[in-house]
């Protein structure tokens, strides 16, 4: 399940100059913004040493702060939450008080540029871009987080000294950074080849282990089912880039690619494995192996081929596994569509990262800094991303024989997930988890699911993970002017390539030509030299 993330495009010069001149400041007069810490209260703040009651604080002493503190939270949820546990449990172990400003997916856009247009911030926020970001805190609009190491265990343990990389990745020139990752979010097994086992072992065909055991299963398919098209797809254009880790040339940054042998970043879809794997799907297209309709079919009329003799594999996500059984399986009780192995040459999917600073999750430069900076780094440490995630164990949730979190109020509810968990509790409000309990429900992965995740992790099947580049102003300009036009060529090339019977070596020659016209030399050139860069940062 993918939670939104949002990029934010500001006038940058309108936010930045009412910014900075509110930076620092409090803004007293502003409504759902920064609260004054020495203004009057009628809740005293927490006294009792409270570190060795809830967990693992990774070294920060509860409570965080010891006066009245009020912080505000603006973050994306459809229901408000200063009423829900997870406001009321911060506070009680913290000793801050939170005034969460929800606003719902759809208007928190509009909601956060006209909020930061008026020069009066939130406390903590999320949803700029990283450049943006950047610029906000070279005004001193934002704090630079790895200013304050010196209250921040659990940011330094992560940040600092486990992954001495996150900052040369995410913070400015000048090594300030200003956007708080989240960290291990990911699951390990998301998206990959999914197949009918059913029809496949009824058949006598085994699971492929490689790309021709892939060729031939599907043609064996097609001779016992003529009016199918066994491999289809809803992915239109993204199947390309989805797949192109089989053949070694997939990427975070698609089409942009970082070769692990040569030590350089490369244009995709102008290398020989990309004209490989082209080859590859057009020789499924001209036997009638592939759906002619993969670049263009609906989610519905895909669904209706694979949940009938129509097709058997495609490409997708996990959750697919379950939910096209559940919507079958009254009409094929034997339907058991499971997670294949990859297909390519390299015989590996997609490495998904474990830390990501791109929601921008940062805090206003104001009186309440460290006491907002602090509650992050709890909410990052385990007793908080268990608070965040979980809940209160012995009050929300207890756990069962199998160490998974069972929830007595929630008993009757058919599937808790995190949006129940969220409606309910306040928990897994986005821009407030910073470092997932691998506990939670989140992780309940179910029998296909689980599946899915020990094949791949036993194996070792992932594709090495990109360097994270940090681009100037410059760089991002220029890339975003020539990964669009690139990106659009590329894939009518790949398109016609696969289709048109008459592409072959000419058509490919003029596609390498054309794409150096359009600027995909500059574009590796602009990758590699921001490499350099990023190799000679200390």
């Amino acid at each position: 399940m993918s939670r939104s993330f949002f990029r934010i495009t500001l006038i940058l010069s309108l936010v930045i100059t009412i910014l900075a001149a509110c930076s620092g400041k409090t803004n007293e007069n502003a409504t759902n913004t920064t609260t004054n810490t020495d203004a009057p209260s009628d809740k005293p703040a927490a006294t009792e040493d409270l570190t060795n009651k809830y967990g693992d604080t990774g070294g920060l002493k509860l409570p965080l702060v010891d006066k009245p503190t009020t912080i505000n939270w603006m973050l994306v949820s459809e229901n408000p939450a200063n009423d829900k546990l997870i406001a009321k449990e911060i506070e009680k172990r913290t000793g801050i008080t939170l005034n969460i400003i929800t606003t719902p997916s759809a208007t928190f856009q509009d909601k956060l540029r006209v909020t930061m247009a008026s020069g009066k911030l939130p406390d903590i926020f999320h949803g700029i871009t990283p450049s943006e970001l950047k610029k906000l805190g070279q005004q001193k609009a934002v704090v630079a987080i790895n200013d304050y190491l010196d209250i921040l265990p659990n940011f330094k343990k992560l940040y600092i000294e486990q992954n001495d990389w996150v900052v040369k990745s995410f913070g400015d020139e000048n090594g300030k950074m200003y956007s708080w990752p989240i960290y291990n979010m990911n699951r390990d097994v998301n998206h990959g080849f999914l197949y009918r086992k059913d029809i496949f072992e009824k058949n006598n065909i085994p699971e492929w282990t490689d790309t021709d055991g892939f060729y031939q299963a599907l043609k064996k398919l097609k001779e016992i089912y003529p009016a199918s098209y066994p491999f289809a797809s809803s992915r239109k254009a993204n199947i390309f880039k989805d797949i192109a880790y089989g053949w070694g040339i997939g990427g975070l940054d698609y089409p942009m690619y970082y070769d692990e042998t040569t030590k350089t970043w490369k244009f995709a879809p102008t290398q020989p494995e990309n004209k490989e794997m082209l080859t590859f799907m057009k020789k499924l297209y001209n036997e009638g192996l592939i759906d002619p309709e993969f670049l263009t079919d609906t989610p519905d009329s895909w669904t209706s081929k694979m949940t009938t003799d129509k097709a058997f594999v495609t490409f997708d996500w996990i959750g697919r596994l379950d939910l096209f059984y559940n919507q079958v399986k009254s009409q094929i009780p034997d339907f058991n569509l499971r997670y294949a192995n990859p297909v390519g040459p390299t015989g590996n999917i997609r490495t998904l990262p474990k830390i990501d600073a791109n929601w921008s999750i940062t805090v206003a430069n104001n009186e309440n800094k460290e006491a907002a900076l602090k509650l992050l780094d709890y909410l990052t440490s385990p007793s908080g991303a268990a608070l965040v995630t979980l809940g209160v164990e012995g009050e929300t949730f207890n756990f069962d024989a199998n160490g998974k979190p069972v929830y007595p109020e929630l008993e009757d509810v058919p599937l808790v997930d995190i949006k129940v968990l969220e409606d309910r509790y306040g928990l897994w409000l986005e821009g407030m988890y910073l470092n997932p309990d691998r506990r939670s429900v989140y992780y309940n992965y179910t029998e296909k699911e689980q599946e899915a995740q020990d094949k791949i992790l036993s194996a070792k099947k992932f594709e090495p993970l990109d360097p994270v580049l940090n681009f100037t102003d410059a760089e991002t300009a220029t890339i975003a002017e020539l990964q669009t036009s690139l990106q659009k060529a590329a894939e009518e090339f790949n398109t016609k390539f696969v289709l048109d019977k008459t592409y072959g070596d000419q058509q490919w020659e003029a596609w390498l030509k054309n794409a150096d016209k359009l600027g995909a030399s500059k574009l590796a050139e602009i990758f590699n030299v921001a490499q350099e860069r990023f190799d000679t940062v200390q």
